[in-house]
């Protein structure tokens, strides 16, 4: 009977319900007495994994690698899950959670007006235009900021100011252009294309705000900010 994981990231679910594929296309059975622990509990999956032997299988779609769970030994689960519940009911872990919540809380308020910020700094509209510039900035940042929302203004791989641009970019492309009403070829890099022709009549667009021309309620982006369906 096979025991020994060949890699946390070489499994992908088999072909039936007690099986693994591995990354060079073999199946491997389940071995007897190891159930899958689903995902969701970081905590559990992390000590399940800390204690000896362990299969974590995970799916990839598009681009996206997936956690479909951790196959282990059905007591080590069970052990870790009761370890687990006892340590939770606990009060000093209520109080915990409780100093936990609040300073998540507070880091994602400074992080809003931080991005708020940058997003206004990006437009660098004209004073004439600085209004329309905090609306902006409140719309893009209620709609990128918040956590799980999996927008560009979630990433920490690239600074806060470029987080700013490619938030309103992406913004304008679906509030300002008809984007989402096109029809794109299904051709490699035709939708890449499609996305930086729209971006750069959107830098064009945020480029006459800059200049400080007068802009009427024709405007792409003052259609966008008025109308009921944009997120206040």
């Amino acid at each position: 009977m096979e025991m020994q994981a060949l890699s946390e990231t070489a499994y992908s679910p088999g072909p039936t319900a007690d099986s693994v594929r591995s990354s060079d296309g073999q199946v491997h059975a389940v071995p007897v007495g190891w159930s899958l622990l689903p995902p969701g509990d970081a905590a559990m999956t992390r000590r399940v994994k800390a204690h000896g032997d362990h299969w974590v299988v995970q799916e990839k779609k598009g681009r996206k690698l997936f956690s479909r769970g951790v196959w282990a030994p059905t007591a080590t689960i069970e052990r870790i899950r009761e370890e687990l519940e006892s340590e939770r009911s606990t009060e000093a872990f209520a109080n915990r959670r409780a100093a936990d919540a609040k300073r998540r809380e507070r880091v994602q308020s400074e992080y809003v007006e931080d991005f708020a910020g940058a997003v206004v700094t990006f437009l660098a509209f004209h004073p004439d235009h600085l209004e329309l510039a905090n609306v902006v900035a409140r719309v893009v940042t209620q709609h990128a900021t918040p956590v799980g929302s999996g927008t560009v203004a979630r990433t920490k791989r690239i600074p806060i100011e470029q987080r700013a641009e490619a938030a309103v970019i992406a913004w304008m492309r679906h509030q300002t252009t008809g984007y989402d009403d096109m029809v794109i070829p299904r051709v490699k890099g035709k939708r890449r294309e499609v996305r930086r022709m729209l971006a750069q009549r959107s830098k064009e667009l945020l480029a006459r705000y800059r200049r400080g021309e007068p802009m009427g309620v024709a405007c792409p982006l003052a259609a966008a900010l008025s109308t009921p369906s944009t997120p206040a």
